[in-house]
């Protein structure tokens, strides 16, 4: 059996679909004859992790975990851990205005630490790993990341020791929607970009999670790039829906939500509807799952609806896929940034997974759209396209009323993480 060292910092994760790729990986990829090694920071800083996740890694993988040392402890008796002005609770890097002290927070950050935080793990890291390689040789070295640092790791390790790397990026590095927002000064971003270039001219291959992605890197470079999106596991979807209950009408969200993809203009129908019919208002529930935007609940409650939201805070995994099985509708509000219309954010597989009607609200014609159209799994209107997401809202609730709201029959095989992991054994 060959040997992979997977070079990741979350480990366990979080419960969000992206940064559980490469647990999902490291489950099926002894079925095609690859056995992994993951090398993951001993005391990582996280919002959030699911150890239920790790039950998942099949016995007789090898972990290895060092110490890292990050600024964030400083930074957050500086600045409060940025949870100050909006949008600061799931992501302070966007577009939103910011006071003083979080804006010297952000430029401190992005400025100090290049390419980000984790930078000053990346030298003990190269040196343990080269040591450990001599007596332990693998085939293979993936880096996920962000964090780009992993992946600076698996640079300076391939020049250093020849062994085949792969850069497997479940997000852009500059062409990253809060890139912009960093507040880098020239010298700053040009290093990134430098960073970046190199990275992906040195990687034996490049792997991108959506094709948009994977054909801007194409572009800049001759090293091969290949597509594996995210995806679901077919074991966590196991059991058949169960049929909805005829009591309640929920719309439901998993997984992080930002304020700066607040669909604002949703809540109007929804509050609207509400005024117009007593029924619709005594059986909607918005049932929140994940990390929420403190302005997320607030444009709820200003709309009258806060009798209707149920926030339920971060969940196991288990539990988050069982209520996406039990929605009327699954709710994908984008972030409302171009670079956005190039994304497939990790819970959209999930989505998809659940068979349960999705509705977007972000760029109609991008990645995400272009998803949900071609599995007729759901639709995507643009954040200001009232009448659709009326119209829409009234045809899921007619279909409540009636009964006709069973999961949809589709088939979306080819994104179970065992099919990706096929494809990516492949590629190793």
């Amino acid at each position: 059996m060959k040997k992979v060292l997977i070079i990741t910092y979350y480990w366990p994760p979080t419960g969000g679909s992206g940064v559980q790729r490469w647990v999902k990986f490291t489950k099926y990829l002894g079925r095609y004859g690859w056995e992994p090694v993951i090398y993951t920071p001993k005391n990582p800083e996280q919002l959030a992790v699911d150890e239920s996740l790790m039950a998942e890694v099949p016995s007789g993988v090898t972990v290895l975990k060092r110490r890292i040392s990050e600024p964030y402890a400083l930074y957050r008796r500086l600045f409060g851990g940025g949870t100050e002005g909006k949008g600061a609770g799931v992501n302070p890097l966007n577009q939103q205005k910011k006071t003083f002290k979080q804006r010297l927070a952000v430029f401190l950050r992005g400025n100090l630490f290049v390419p980000d935080p984790r930078a000053g793990w990346v030298g003990p890291s190269v040196r343990y790993l080269k040591k450990y390689l001599q007596e332990n040789p693998v085939d293979t070295i993936v880096t996920t990341g962000p964090p780009h640092s992993m992946h600076l790791i698996g640079q300076r390790l391939h020049k250093q020791t020849g062994v085949r790397w792969i850069a497997d990026f479940r997000d852009p590095w500059t062409e990253m929607h809060y890139f912009k927002h960093m507040g880098l000064l020239p010298w700053t971003a040009a290093k990134h970009r430098r960073m970046e270039q190199r990275v992906l001219d040195e990687a034996s291959a490049v792997i991108a999670v959506s094709a948009p992605v994977r054909d801007d890197f194409q572009a800049r470079t001759s090293t091969p790039v290949y597509l594996i999106t995210n995806g679901f596991d077919s074991d966590d979807f196991a059991s058949f829906p169960h049929p909805l209950p005829r009591s309640t009408f929920s719309l439901v969200h998993t997984g992080l939500f930002a304020s700066d993809g607040n669909p604002l203009r949703l809540w109007d129908v929804l509050s609207r509807k509400c005024s117009e019919d007593r029924s619709f208002k005594e059986q909607l529930r918005i049932r929140l799952a994940g990390k929420t935007d403190p302005e997320i609940i607030e444009a709820l409650r200003m709309r009258g609806l806060a009798d209707n939201v149920e926030n339920l805070g971060y969940l196991p995994h288990f539990k988050t896929t069982d209520l996406q099985q039990s929605a009327n509708v699954l709710l994908l509000p984008l972030r409302d940034e171009p670079e956005y219309a190039k994304a497939l954010p990790g819970k959209i597989f999930e989505y998809l997974a659940a068979r349960r009607p999705v509705l977007g609200i972000g760029q109609e014609g991008g990645a995400a759209a272009k998803l949900l159209g071609s599995t007729g799994s759901g639709v995507m209107y643009g954040w200001d396209r009232v009448e659709p997401l009326r119209n829409y809202i009234d045809s899921a609730w007619e279909k409540h009323l009636a009964g006709d709201d069973g999961p949809l029959q589709t088939d979306v095989s080819e994104f179970s993480r065992e099919a990706l992991t096929e494809k990516l054994s492949r590629l190793l």
